[in-house]
């Protein structure tokens, strides 16, 4: 993965992120803390399992999300 593809592809979570009323920074520092828990020992994780941690879902924890005003 050459470094000009990782800066779109964190831009593109951060814009998506945004849309779905979520804090990026908060929504990043919970899916990469949970990354790790969902690998298995090669570091592999299973497509499914990722789900909750979509931008869109409704299982992400309210710290990810904008304060309603």
């Amino acid at each position: 993965m050459t470094r000009n593809h990782e800066v779109r592809l964190r831009y593109s979570i951060s814009e998506t992120a945004k849309l779905n009323d979520l804090r990026p920074y908060y929504y990043f520092r919970y899916i990469l803390a949970e990354l790790p828990k969902r690998s298995d020992e090669n570091g592999n994780i299973d497509p499914s399992k990722l789900d909750d941690l979509m931008p869109w879902s409704s299982a992400l924890p309210d710290a990810c999300r904008k304060l309603r005003r």
